[in-house]
């Protein structure tokens, strides 16, 4: 089956460049006056290590999570491998736009900014988004129940950070966080 080995390696290409980005785009970020606990932190980056392990070891994993639910075919190796490219672009386009505020935990950078432009037009946490996206790509191409468990994870591990990025941000921009979140869904453009 060349397409799926094709769209693994693609796919494998786009987590590879994911990171790397990340690593190399870390170190020019701005100063940060405050950063979550530990404690805090620890809560959603179990979720995020588990679904991590259950993407790439799921077919080595106990019946059920090895279960293969999604066959492998063509037209669903390439829709998964431009999915993953998709979610890629987004991540990076959201990363560059946000530029020296990023931060891979909760924190506050020294003189702040709120981005609403690029991809924070349509939703306010587009990283997460792409990251998503790159996650249910690889499941979808592999296929067993462990990744898509993994994607439900990386949602959960997701959706409590951005609770406290938001509480963090109405704290700075009361009025102007609180109007971006009228005008922009949290992660899914249009619907959440």
């Amino acid at each position: 089956m060349q397409a799926y080995s094709l769209s693994l390696d693609i796919i494998s290409a786009c987590w590879i460049a994911f990171v790397a980005v990340w690593l190399v785009a870390a170190v020019s970020t701005k100063r940060t006056v405050y950063r979550e606990s530990r404690a805090q932190r620890l809560r959603y980056w179990v979720l995020l290590v588990i679904a991590y392990l259950l993407l790439v070891y799921g077919r080595q994993l106990p019946y059920p999570l090895n279960l293969r639910v999604i066959p492998h075919a063509a037209p669903i190796a390439w829709a998964g491998a431009l999915l993953c490219m998709a979610g890629l672009a987004v991540a990076l386009w959201a990363r560059v736009i946000l530029g020296r505020n990023w931060s891979g935990v909760v924190t506050l950078k020294e003189g702040h900014e709120l981005v609403e432009h690029g991809p924070y037009r349509f939703v306010r946490h587009p990283i997460y988004t792409g990251i998503l996206t790159m996650f249910f790509a690889t499941a979808l191409v592999q296929g067993h129940v462990a990744g898509f468990a993994g994607v439900l994870l990386t949602f959960a591990s997701f959706w409590i950070k951005l609770g406290r990025e938001e509480k963090l941000m109405l704290q700075q921009f009361p009025e102007r966080y609180a109007a971006y979140q009228h005008r922009a869904k949290r992660i899914i453009p249009f619907v959440l």
